[in-house]
């Protein structure tokens, strides 16, 4: 019978895989960190592949730790950093680009030039979100203009876009790309009403729709 529940929790500076029995105590735990990444002040990066290895690497010694196979799981539950901008390859799985972490400010110039088309609030009636560096949908917007052939194949529903939820489960699934509410209303593409992208802030952010399905 499958006894134990796992949770990945997959941070700003390290990946941690917990392991629960029925009781809910804890069986295992393993924690590892990932590199910072600063091209330049104000940008923060993560290599995806590095994550996805430490990812595979905390699982592996909780369930060694704890004497378990699959198995013995009954599920597992992701929890993340959220923003942070994973723009990949359907085909191959490979990034095209490092993830760009939620701290990175790298956008601040495009986040004014939208600020001063309708305020800093003009999207907070869809996302309940202000126009930041913080959330996803800028770090997207710059992704698909600086990397060369990008906005091109993502137009072309050769690329997926995810934050890192959704990037391991597409890793650990064999190529489901999905994500839930919670994460998807942090990339400021998600209309709280309707809990789907929404068409208007896709255009106004030049973001193809083919990149967030699978």
């Amino acid at each position: 019978m499958a006894s134990y529940v796992g949770a990945i929790d997959q941070g700003t500076t390290s990946t941690r895989f917990i392991l629960f029995d029925r009781a809910g105590k804890i069986a295992a735990s393993v924690q590892k960190e990932h590199h910072q990444i600063y091209p330049q002040p104000g940008w923060v990066e993560h290599d995806p592949e590095e994550i996805w290895a430490r990812t595979q690497e905390v699982v592996a010694e909780a369930m060694a730790q704890a004497c378990l196979a699959p198995g013995d799981l009954a599920a597992i539950g992701i929890t993340n950093q959220r923003e942070t901008t994973v723009l990949w390859n359907r085909l191959t799985g490979r990034p095209v680009h490092a993830a760009l972490v939620w701290q990175d400010m790298r956008v601040a110039d495009a986040v004014s030039e939208f600020s001063r088309a309708g305020g800093a609030d003009r999207f907070r009636a869809q996302t309940g979100l202000p126009i930041s560096t913080y959330f996803s949908s800028l770090k997207l917007r710059w992704l698909l203009d600086h990397v060369p052939g990008a906005r091109r194949q993502a137009e072309a529903g050769e690329l997926l876009f995810g934050t890192i939820d959704t990037f391991l489960v597409w890793r650990l699934t064999g190529g489901l790309h999905i994500t839930d509410p919670t994460n998807a209303s942090r990339t400021q593409l998600m209309n709280l009403a309707a809990l789907d992208w929404d068409s208007e802030l896709l255009s106004e952010f030049g973001i193809p729709r083919a990149i967030l399905r699978g």
